[in-house]
């Protein structure tokens, strides 16, 4: 009976020894590369979103698709989700990246790992009505005591508004925190119930400017002003440093050799490397 006892321990232990080096090796295949999990939004044309093939699509996608290439030990799997699904499951480490045409905040930086490299430029700017196209920047938009689209405060671009804000006490922007992480700000404006709302760039062309965009008929009657470009980010869990340190390394080659201005072209009608030396944010 004892000897039983003791060879069932010893296989219990055997088998634990075993599961912990398992853990070690976690999310590598046979041929030990890392199987990594890369969330995006699928609902952000130009930068993250589903073809008409149902396939992963955008500027994001291109460059995190080439970053894939370069890195031999890593093999990309890209998953479709919403947003805030996207945040809460890199945090949580559901994936082990996630793309979403992503500001820095340093409420963001607390829960993700940022790498040293940014994957891309983003337009940001005012959607408005036609007759208010004089208005130029977001001071001209204070300055008239025009209402903006309400902004979720989890939304980066929120933040982008309150640093603002801060920068200029004696003339903010009326920033309103909205209950969704985003509201339809081309239907909001034309309707009237908001003077502006934030909008990138990309994604006002893609609805209002492309011939097959939902609100193309709005052409001319809601345009946009740029008022900042900003640089985009990737996001890491806490625990893939090792990961976002490959992916400096390969992104730095990609930038090297003008593909990023490439891709910037191909996907916004624009390289917006152009006016990087302006970027402030």
């Amino acid at each position: 009976m004892m000897l039983k006892k003791t060879a069932t321990l010893v296989l219990g232990l055997t088998l634990l020894l075993t599961a912990c080096g398992k853990e070690s090796v976690e999310g590598q295949n046979d041929d030990g590369i890392t199987n990594v999990k890369v969330a995006f939004e699928i609902g952000s044309k130009p930068m993250t979103y589903l073809d008409e093939n149902g396939q992963p699509a955008g500027y994001d996608i291109d460059v995190m698709k080439r970053v894939d290439e370069k890195l031999e030990a890593y093999s990309f799997e890209f998953v479709g989700t919403t947003s805030d699904d996207l945040l809460i499951g890199v945090e949580q480490g559901k994936f082990q990246a996630g793309v979403k045409n992503a500001f820095y905040t340093e409420e963001r930086a607390k829960k993700y790992i940022y790498p040293k490299q940014f994957i891309g430029l983003s337009s940001a700017g005012l959607a408005l009505k036609a007759e208010y196209e004089h208005i130029q920047s977001l001071a001209d938009f204070a300055t008239e005591g025009f209402t903006l689209a309400p902004i979720a405060a989890n939304n980066a671009q929120y933040t982008v508004i309150a640093e603002h804000n801060h920068k200029n006490p004696d003339n903010p922007v009326k920033l309103e925190a909205g209950e969704e992480f985003g509201v339809d700000v081309v239907q909001w404006v034309n309707e009237g119930r908001v003077d502006g709302g934030v909008m990138i760039q990309g994604v006002f062309d893609k609805q209002v400017s492309d011939p097959n965009g939902p609100y193309h008929h709005l052409q001319g009657d809601v345009v946009y002003k740029e008022f900042a470009v900003i640089k985009t980010w990737p996001l890491f869990h806490k625990k893939q440093q090792a990961l976002a340190d490959a992916y400096d390394q390969a992104l730095e080659d990609i930038a090297a050799a003008g593909e990023l201005e490439e891709l910037s072209q191909k996907h916004y009608g624009r390289n917006l490397f152009e006016v990087l030396d302006r970027v402030e944010r």
